[in-house]
């Protein structure tokens, strides 16, 4: 079978009258991420405690064993503050936030730029945060 580019899924949803039809047909293309597996592996290559890593992306311990076991959904800012708290590089974040649905990083946006440059230079949240809050954007958490 031969993969679909977005710009063909695109041109279907566009001509494409019936949505179910639509879904059935194209339902192999539809990208699909196991959460749980991809954090579990970025998690794998750090020596820290699952309790260490909660306070690293500056989230509660239960919040984030929800995450990592498939029963709760980061937001966007949530998944990159532990992208942040796993010292993930700047390519595995924007695959994740991809695969799951969000909006990758834009450093056009002086806020994702922050974001981004904390990111590149494994910056700790705490301060990332501390730069978003002096350029007056919204802070991650």
């Amino acid at each position: 079978m031969k993969e679909k580019s977005t710009s063909d899924l695109s041109e279907e949803l566009m001509s494409q009258a019936n949505l179910e039809q639509y879904i059935t047909e194209n339902q192999p293309y539809f990208t699909t991420l196991d959460l749980r597996a991809e954090l579990a592996e970025l998690y794998g290559r750090l020596a820290v405690s699952k309790a260490e890593l909660a306070r690293r992306a500056g989230m509660s311990e239960v919040y984030l064993h929800q995450v990592f076991s498939g029963r709760r959904r980061p937001s966007r800012d949530r998944l990159l503050c532990i992208c942040i708290g796993l010292e993930a590089t700047l390519e595995e974040s924007q695959q994740l936030l991809k695969q799951v649905g969000y909006a990758p990083i834009y450093p056009k946006l002086k806020r994702d730029s922050i974001i981004l440059h904390g990111l590149l230079h494994h910056t700790p949240l705490t301060e990332i945060n501390d730069n978003l809050f002096n350029a007056n954007e919204k802070t991650l958490f």
